[in-house]
């Protein structure tokens, strides 16, 4: 990582709950207790370790013990389906090669950030200001008193 880890024990102990315990009761509370600790605390967890938890019973997804995980193709992509034993429910991953996620790109990393200059502010270029503004016609206004 390139900065100093916000919360290193929360971090400590999602690691311990993300652990591959063999009864799957338990692994499906040590994962329910794991997210919603993550979600108190508001800490992004890997994309690595989102892909492999059921979003819908909180489920270790283990291909071939805990999920189905099936190759398609859909209009020229490839896409991974990984279905849930328990729950039934399925996500579905792009297969491409070229992608790389946000967190592995260089100008995600907070050391390039602060290299960087920063933003300058857009001009407001919704109504702009003309140099000389019209010169308003006064006509005179007829009062007709009786």
């Amino acid at each position: 990582m390139a900065g100093p880890v916000k919360d290193r024990e929360a971090l400590q102990r999602l690691s311990f709950l993300y652990q591959d315990p063999e009864n799957q009761a338990l692994a499906r509370f040590y994962c329910h207790t794991e997210r919603t600790i993550a979600k108190r605390l508001v800490l992004r967890r890997d994309p690595s370790v989102k892909r492999t938890l059921c979003r819908g019973c909180s489920s270790l997804l283990i291909p071939g013990l805990t999920c189905t995980q099936r190759q398609r193709r859909c209009k020229g992509q490839r896409w991974t389906v990984q279905t849930c034993l328990t729950c039934q429910r399925s996500q579905r991953f792009l297969n491409d090669p070229r992608h790389v996620l946000w967190g592995d790109r260089p100008e995600a990393q907070l050391g390039n950030q602060a290299d960087s200059k920063p933003p300058q502010p857009l001009p407001n270029t919704a109504h702009p200001i003309p140099a000389q503004l019209p010169e308003e016609k006064v006509q005179p206004q007829s009062s007709s008193h009786q």
